[in-house]
């Protein structure tokens, strides 16, 4: 089985915690027992999260050789100059090696999203700006890594698609089925 969910801002990608105080789980909204998820969103990110009970199907959505599309939508501190937006298109160094060519595309408005609880800051004097990023890489926060390596700090990040899975019209801690 496959899962499509919506990982809500600060919960963890999976289903127990043990730190103190505990964190938000995968467990507080009704998923199907025996799924795990299928990679990892960060805790402090968004998005699309695949869970499924195959293992070999997870391997195969999450390990770099099978080259599945990731793409994010990212809010950046700061205008993208044409320079910096090649720069994530070539791959940048870091302190892991290179990453692999990304596509990069300034979206002039921002996608239609879910408002984030707490809020994004707002600085009136420090202008932000949206990424679509592709990556077929999974690297730990590589997303956010590779634009603070441009000068391009990340405010918010939401993973859109994975390979041919998207959010469509998915609300935070929602799910639906999307496959066997």
């Amino acid at each position: 089985m496959l899962i499509a969910f919506n990982k809500p801002f600060n919960v963890l990608c999976q289903f127990t915690d043990r730190s103190q105080p505990p964190r938000a789980t995968l467990a507080g909204f009704g998923l199907p027992k025996d799924v795990y998820a299928a990679g990892r969103l960060d805790y402090d990110s968004e998005g699309l999260l695949l869970l499924t009970d195959d293992g070999g199907l997870a391997h195969r959505l999450t390990d770099p050789r099978h080259k599945q599309d990731k793409t994010y939508w990212v809010q950046v501190e700061g205008m993208p100059a044409p320079e910096k937006l090649q720069a994530l298109r070539d791959g940048v160094l870091l302190n892991d090696g290179p990453t692999l060519p990304a596509r990069v595309q300034w979206l002039e408005t921002a996608p239609a999203l879910w408002p984030r609880d707490p809020p994004v800051r707002f600085r009136r004097t420090v202008p932000d700006a949206w990424l679509a990023v592709t990556i077929r890489e999974g690297r730990n926060r590589q997303v956010r890594r590779m634009t603070a390596a441009v000068g391009l700090p990340t405010l918010r990040l939401v993973r859109a698609s994975m390979g041919p899975h998207a959010l469509d019209g998915l609300q935070p801690g929602q799910w639906r089925w999307v496959g066997e």
